[in-house]
């Protein structure tokens, strides 16, 4: 695969093969700090409650932008497994987004994928339609987004793999 494929909801996802390990994709995608350089929208993050890093039940914060728009999540990880599996709900949007990982060769295929787990709260719905150009227009830039991430993990996986 040279370009992340897309697939429509209810579970959006992206896919690509990367030239490293699983757990050097995991090392990645399981930290909120660093989130920022392979994200269009999320600028980074923390680990919350004296976490120190991924485990079922740790929580974070994450924070994104949008043009001038600034806000933060937090989030709880529901799946934590070295090399093959990250996950994370967000609260304040109902959605949980997930990368699983693959070994295929010398490479891993990453699968990055949203979903609903909830429906989302109507305070996120004001804030989308308000501040961020309206549900369809954003989920369109998150479906985008997703591929661009994987793309830029792609990008800081194989230079240090």
């Amino acid at each position: 695969m040279t370009e992340p494929a897309t697939a429509p909801s209810p579970a959006d996802e992206a896919v690509l093969r990367i030239k490293a390990s699983p757990q050097r994709i995991y090392e990645l995608v399981s930290d909120p700090a660093g989130m920022g350089r392979l994200s269009p929208e999320c600028t980074g993050g923390h680990w919350l409650d004296g976490a120190t890093g991924p485990a079922v039940g740790a929580r974070f914060k994450g924070t994104n932008k949008r043009g001038f728009v600034r806000w933060s999540t937090t989030n709880t990880v529901v799946a934590a497994e070295p090399g093959v599996v990250f996950s994370f709900e967000t609260k304040d949007s109902g959605t949980r987004w997930t990368y699983r990982m693959e070994p295929d060769g010398d490479g891993t295929i990453v699968t990055e994928s949203r979903e609903a787990w909830r429906d989302r709260p109507a305070l996120a719905r004001f804030f989308t339609k308000v501040l961020l150009g309206g549900l369809d227009e954003h989920e369109t830039e998150l479906r985008d987004g997703m591929a661009a991430t994987l793309r830029r993990l792609r990008d800081v996986a194989e230079s240090r793999a």
